[in-house]
């Protein structure tokens, strides 16, 4: 039987849920924005693909609340890409974007269950 793409399986994100995994995939250092959306997709086992439609907006958003900051640097391709990073005030926001995303999974999936 022939393996499905990889594509079929994709997810397409909840609200909110993008900015949480910007600011964990910060929390191991500053990247560059295409960098931060290869590390969503290997990280999730390629599931998640985050569209640069998508991501840069959100990039944008986040270092406007103060949650990321960035800073213009040479790629290993000795090209020029902002990188960003994490700020005290992005940790204690992944934090709480942690806890009420597992609220909201641990409510869903009573529902689920039946529980």
């Amino acid at each position: 039987m022939p393996k499905e793409p990889a594509y079929r399986h994709r997810i397409e994100l909840l609200q909110g849920t993008l900015d949480m995994m910007i600011l964990r995939t910060l929390q191991w250092g500053a990247q560059h924005g295409h960098g931060i959306g290869l590390a969503i997709r290997n990280s999730s086992q390629e599931a998640l693909q985050v569209e640069h439609g998508s991501l840069y907006p959100a990039l944008h958003r986040l270092e406007k609340q103060g949650w990321i900051a960035s800073d213009w640097k040479l790629t290993e391709n000795k090209q020029r890409a902002k990188y960003y990073r994490l700020t005290a005030a992005g940790k204690r926001q992944l934090e709480q974007h942690r806890e009420r995303w597992n609220r909201a999974t641990f409510a869903v999936t009573c529902v689920l269950e039946g529980a």
